[in-house]
């Protein structure tokens, strides 16, 4: 391949092909930047070697159509090489050149702009096979393919089978909207395009095939973000006979892999935090830990307040809940009234503000407070105090996204730090405030504390889970559970969930309950969105730049033009017909 020759291949004689990146007339004297997968190298097409046939050939070659050259390689004139290329050193000296793909002119540019920006995103999806041929796209796609050979080699050293599971399967509820599929050959019933590979991994357990891994393709019915696709893949794994410890430290050595394939080293083991831990300090369970910025409670600083407000939220159960900003007194009320619009945003009611100037704490409630309650605040002389009063559940998620922003404004985001996190002992339910309707937080299969089972047998909203999330830098790159392989214990599950009706059971998950049944050594398991750690790895912006062919946030394939109306008749074949929206 051309973008591969360099300076020990001067003299070799070569027969390159590839898509005409650049070209250049000099009157008698033209260059072509011939692309490949490899790069890009310079093919020079100059009377001393190359016939005048040859050279007005050369001449008429449109950007981005694909020739076949000929020629010898040569050392550049030093001051002409060209340090920004692998192939800088070199040059191909033509000596024939056949367009055997002419192309059109280009709907969008291949080569980068003046300006350094690409197209509009949606016109780059339009056009995604010029788009793939940029540089940059394809060294993000070739990243993916060495991630995924990584992968396989690490877990089958470790002794995991790769196994594939159905594509179509039976409709289960996993926590998203599933995709159906109409089956033609049974009138009224369908297929769902599997959420994740779940219970099919456990069977494998169940079926004594022990240790199983697979790089699955997934499908939610959701909406999209950067970070969030229709369909997308990830490291689907699963071992029998072994404990949270077992799963934890594989998945360690896979992500130390994965990361040093694109020359970054990881320290080992990833520090640990519990779910309670990281809701109390952080307000989320994945915080960003590459700065501080803590929320503290400062309850007990505003219990004698004469505020109204204060008084009503601690009345009712809630706390006050705070970020302490150093250097942030000296925002304007523009910028704090933004924080709180952002706190609002979150469902809090708005914001507690006050800030210490010369040792004086100033703001709105500052009259509410008497000397002592100001000192317990702890506030030192340049910070701004943001503060949310009521129920954790309110007060949790404003003060993240506050905490975030504020780590922006600040500087506090160093894109060069990486600070990996388990967060383990996650709720096994949440509970709805309203209806006390209870909810899997992660998945109904995960199996609860057997010591809090115990400890609290008629309270299950006080279950921890054996679930464990993967962080890195305040987003999810992983999460698995240790599950449920007593099927007493599973039905009960079920039940909790809303599930009573034995009958209903075993109508939506009897083939799992079956292979319980039939006899389930313990087992657990991990996955990890690999869509989302290429797109770390890449430095990329959007999951979209790892994706050959993604959708749009508006859930469209605008390159082939997916999802399309159907003929009425197909529609008929599959005991189908549609009806307009209401």
């Amino acid at each position: 391949m051309g973008g591969a020759l360099r300076r020990r291949d001067a003299g070799t004689v070569v027969t390159l092909g590839g898509w005409v990146h650049r070209s250049r007339d000099l009157g008698g004297l033209v260059f072509l930047d011939l692309r490949d997968r490899e790069g890009v190298v310079q093919v020079s097409f100059n009377p001393e070697w190359t016939s005048a046939d040859v050279i007005a050939q050369a001449a008429d070659v449109g950007v981005e159509s694909v020739v076949m050259v000929e020629g010898v390689v040569a050392e550049r004139p030093v001051e002409m090489r060209n340090k920004d290329l692998g192939t800088g050193e070199i040059e191909v000296r033509a000596t024939a050149i056949r367009v055997v793909g002419p192309a059109t002119t280009p709907a969008i540019p291949v080569a980068p702009a003046k300006d350094g920006k690409p197209p509009a995103e949606e016109l780059r999806l339009r056009h995604r096979v010029l788009d793939l041929r940029r540089p940059e796209l394809a060294r993000n796609l070739q990243l993916r393919h060495r991630l995924m050979q990584v992968t396989r080699g690490y877990l089958n050293d470790e002794g995991y089978l790769e196994i594939e599971t159905p594509i179509l399967t039976k409709p289960t509820p996993e926590g998203a909207r599933d995709f159906l599929v109409p089956s033609r050959m049974h009138p009224g019933e369908f297929f769902a395009l599997p959420q994740s590979p779940q219970i099919y991994k456990q069977l494998f357990m169940c079926c004594g095939l022990d240790r199983y891994y697979q790089i699955a393709r997934c499908f939610r019915d959701e909406d999209l973000r950067a970070d969030r696709q229709l369909e997308f893949t990830q490291i689907d794994i699963e071992a029998s006979f072994i404990g949270r410890e077992d799963i934890l430290a594989m998945a360690e050595g896979l992500v130390a892999a994965l990361w040093l394939e694109a020359g970054h080293a990881v320290e080992l083991p990833f520090p640990r935090m519990t779910y309670a831990e990281a809701m109390e300090r952080f307000g989320c369970d994945r915080p960003d830990l590459r700065y501080d910025l803590e929320i503290t409670d400062l309850t007990s600083a505003f219990g004698r307040s004469e505020s109204a407000i204060i008084q009503q939220a601690l009345a009712a159960g809630g706390r006050v809940r705070g970020i302490r900003v150093p250097g942030a007194a000296g925002w304007s009320r523009k910028q704090v009234d933004e924080l709180e619009a952002i706190a609002k945003g979150a469902g809090a009611g708005g914001l507690v503000r006050l800030k210490q100037v010369d040792g004086k704490v100033e703001g709105p409630l500052a009259k509410f407070l008497d000397e002592g309650a100001q000192r317990a605040l702890g506030l030192a002389d340049g910070e701004l105090l943001l503060a949310v009063a009521g129920p954790d559940r309110v007060s949790s998620p404003a003060l993240d996204r506050v905490r975030q922003e504020c780590a922006e404004r600040l500087g506090l985001v160093d894109d060069g730090v990486r600070r990996f996190l388990w967060v383990l002992d996650f709720p096994m339910f949440l509970q709805d405030p309203d209806s006390g309707a209870l909810a899997a937080v992660h998945h109904p299969f995960t199996a609860p504390n057997a010591e809090d089972m115990a400890a609290h047998p008629g309270d299950p909203s006080r279950w921890r889970a054996l679930a464990y999330d993967c962080v890195l830098n305040g987003m999810e790159l992983g999460g698995g559970s240790i599950r449920t392989s007593d099927p007493a214990v599973q039905s009960r599950m079920f039940t909790l969930l809303g599930i009573p009706d034995a009958a209903e059971q075993e109508r939506r998950f009897g083939f799992l309950l079956e292979g319980l049944r039939a006899g389930a050594p313990p087992h657990g398991g991990i996955a990890f969105g690999f869509d989302r750690i290429a797109m770390l790895l890449a430095g990329a912006a959007s999951l979209r730049d790892v994706i050959a062919f993604p959708k749009t946030t508006a859930a469209r394939a605008l390159f082939e033009g997916a999802p399309s109306r159907v003929p009425d008749e197909d529609l008929k074949e599959l005991h189908l017909r549609t009806r307009d929206p209401e």
